[in-house]
């Protein structure tokens, strides 16, 4: 087995230096012009393969990719029938040019992994921004999909050059870029299937469509939530009627469907009722919390955009559900949690005039803890939701899509020297640990195919950054010096 390369031998203000006029000269353009696509994720756009968004997103992120000319460094764009596609990209494991250090061959491989797709607009933009028109300024580059994740494509590549410039002894690297991420990447198994062979004996994943717990050290996620997702749909009428005339007779069916979600979820405090949809913290991840707890402490919760009112000539803010820094991390990533991201049957405030309305429709979201199946879930919830319904309403939950959870190998022992060796050299802090309340699919599937792997997820989703809602941003400074410590730990695979 081979000994990590002495730090020495890699020269992180060089790799530094030349990350940083990469993303100045270049990818900050390259992603400029990424935001201004419209490539939002097929369950957003079910007209996607004809609007071909998507296609453009990828295929100019293919054409940079050549275009970077790294040393045997091969691409492909590649199509499964009737599913979105992806990028795939091989550079050959290099034996370096290390002075003095004997380098056996590498027998395993890394994965590289980004998506290009996106979510939707969503409502509340600064007037000045908007997701598909670009704005940087302080540091920070607005825009839909730029953090989440356009820039992983770019970043990655950087990353291999800076190794490359060094000549640095490097294992064989892959990259898969897909294009269904935001849609619960349910076309992904197929190419993972297909490109098992291809990807070899993957030995490191680096994945960096992740979150960061603040702006001042690396961040390895060590767990991420699962999703069950659905639209519950309450009718009663077959038309709308006049509200005078039926109500207290004819049932709401906003007041059936409160009743229906009473079966899920406790409104008072927001615990989930089954029990099975919650699980024990695992005795690492409740230590990792505390130390994370004593790091960030009450910015745990005030890097959200709490809404504020005048009370009496004072200022009041909402409140989250606990300013125990402890318990909110567990709250977001360890607990399962249900949020209502949509609705139909309901007319605008405008056109509301005095009729009960036929139906009510609720796009649930369900984050589920990292232990919890999400097909069982997804199963257990249709019953629940559906079963004797109040007036024999005709109650469906339809639509239901899942993800499972993941929760992080054991750390090996090079792992996490690498990870704290880059975290100081960069940031001059030790690398932090934190779940995520968020979910990446494609983790649970490459955990089960590729269980001996250590896994980078990482990304740049820091405070305020508000991927998924208005002015979300990229931190470009942090987006540089991750890109440098993703070369480092590279560099340092056994």
């Amino acid at each position: 087995m081979n000994a990590p390369i002495p730090a020495s031998l890699f020269n992180a203000a060089q790799a530094q230096a030349e990350i940083n006029q990469a993303w100045d000269d270049d990818i900050v353009h390259r992603i400029k012009d990424y935001i201004q696509i419209p490539a939002k994720s097929p369950m957003f756009d079910p007209n996607w393969a004809a609007n071909g968004f998507i296609d453009t997103a990828l295929w100019d992120a293919a054409t940079w990719v050549q275009s970077q000319k790294v040393e045997g460094l091969t691409l492909e764009v590649i199509r499964l029938e009737g599913r979105t596609p992806v990028l795939f990209f091989e550079v050959p494991a290099s034996a370096g040019q290390e002075s003095g250090v004997e380098k056996a061959p590498f027998s395993q491989t890394v994965l590289m992994y980004g998506h290009l797709d996106k979510q939707p607009e969503f409502n509340g933009w600064r007037k000045d921004l908007g997701p598909w028109t670009p704005s940087y300024e302080d540091g920070k580059l607005y825009g839909r999909g730029g953090a989440d994740d356009g820039y992983a494509v770019y970043a990655s590549l950087a990353a291999i050059q800076a190794l490359k410039a060094q000549k640095v002894a490097h294992p064989r690297i892959v990259g898969l870029i897909e294009t269904c991420e935001e849609s619960g990447s349910y076309d992904l198994l197929p190419y993972v299937d297909a490109l098992r062979a291809r990807m070899g004996d993957v030995g490191l994943v680096i994945c960096l469509d992740s979150g960061a717990g603040n702006y001042d050290q690396l961040w390895l996620t060590s767990s991420l939530r699962g999703m069950a997702s659905g639209v519950l749909k309450v009718e009663i009428l077959t038309e709308g009627v006049h509200s005078g005339d039926a109500s207290g007779l004819v049932p709401s069916s906003f007041r059936v469907m409160r009743q229906v979600l009473d079966r899920l979820e406790d409104s008072a405090t927001g615990r989930l009722l089954p029990a099975s949809f919650h699980c024990e913290v695992p005795a690492e991840r409740l230590e990792q919390a505390r130390a994370t707890a004593a790091i960030l402490g009450e910015e745990v919760y005030k890097r959200f955009p709490w809404a504020h009112y005048d009370c009496g000539g004072s200022t009041q803010f909402s409140l989250p559900t606990t300013t125990d820094p402890l318990q909110a991390l567990l709250n977001r990533t360890w607990q399962p949690t249900l949020s209502v991201t949509g609705a139909e049957g309901f007319p605008s405030l405008q056109d509301a005039g005095n009729v009960l309305r036929p139906y009510t429709a609720f796009k649930l979201s369900l984050r589920l803890p990292p232990l919890v199946e999400a097909v069982t879930a997804v199963a257990q919830l249709k019953t629940l939701l559906e079963d004797n319904a109040p007036y024999q309403a005709r109650v469906t939950f339809e639509n239901a899509a899942s993800a499972t959870g993941w929760n992080a190998p054991a750390t090996a022992p090079w792992f996490a020297d690498a990870l704290n060796a880059a975290s100081r050299t960069y940031f001059g802090a030790s690398c932090g640990h934190i779940g995520q309340g968020g979910t990446i699919p494609l983790m649970n599937m490459l955990s089960k195919g590729f269980p001996k792997a250590q896994m980078m997820v990482c990304g740049v989703l820091g405070p305020k950054s508000n991927a998924h809602g208005p002015n979300e941003f990229l931190h470009v400074p942090y987006a540089k010096k991750l890109t440098a410590a993703v070369a480092q730990v590279i560099a340092q695979v056994p």
